[in-house]
């Protein structure tokens, strides 16, 4: 099994939920009680933060992520997860430099879109996410196209995210703001949704959505098992 490199702390609860699925999709897939072999780099979110929002330093935010790929590679890692959408914006810059890959979660999310034959596909996540050009673009690759929420939509889903999210907080009436916004985005033309935060599926499970809807961090996770247990 390959040695797989994860970077979290981006938040805390995301990379748990990270950690727990890897290992309970690698024991199915394995048997018995086996687990995945992990080397973990956290990162302290509240720096990345600072960097990103208070600063505006996306420069220091890269290097933070940069860093944490050296210190997995020199760990010996096979291949690179970021348990975190948002800073897979660095990704491009960052492979520049390290010798191991990516396991980008865009790529993998786009491709499960894909197979299921959907076209046009709402971005719910912070607002690096849904306002930069990564995910539109690759999924453009796979034919499919993007559908971003508004101004005052995009405000209520980053400052909850940031607001409670990110704490382990998840309140009803948070879900059910983010179910009457995935309607809209819906009448608005989008086929369905990208979960594209990874704390947001723990807040809003797929089947609680009112389109079909793409949890990035289960897709994530099993594309990271699969890549481990892959034969080069």
């Amino acid at each position: 099994m390959k040695k797989i490199g994860l970077i979290g702390g981006l938040s805390w609860v995301s990379t748990a939920q990270y950690y727990k699925r890897i290992n309970e999709i690698t024991q199915s897939a394995l048997g018995g009680v086996s687990s995945a072999r992990i080397v973990l780099e956290s990162i302290n979110r509240q720096e990345f933060i600072s960097s990103v929002i208070e600063r505006k330093d996306e420069a220091s935010a890269c290097q933070q992520i940069a860093e944490s790929a050296a210190a997995l590679e020199a760990a010996g890692a096979d291949f690179i997860v970021i348990s975190c959408n948002g800073a897979h914006r660095f990704v491009p810059e960052i492979e520049k430099n390290i010798q191991i890959p990516f396991l980008h979660i865009a790529q993998v999310t786009a491709q499960a879109i894909a197979e299921k034959g959907f076209k046009r596909v709402a971005i719910l996540g912070v607002r690096k996410t849904m306002e930069e050009d990564f995910y539109p673009s690759i999924l453009a690759q796979n034919g499919i196209g993007a559908i971003i929420p508004n101004e005052q939509e995009k405000e209520y889903i980053h400052e909850s995210i940031n607001r409670e999210l990110v704490h382990n907080q998840f309140l009803d009436k948070t879900r059910i703001r983010y179910q009457s916004i995935i309607s809209d985005l819906s009448e608005r033309g989008a086929d369905c949704v990208a979960l594209a935060c990874t704390e947001i599926p723990l807040l809003l499970s797929p089947e609680q959505s009112p389109i079909p809807a793409f949890s990035t961090t289960e897709i994530h996770c099993l594309a990271t098992v699969k890549c481990a247990l892959e034969n080069d």
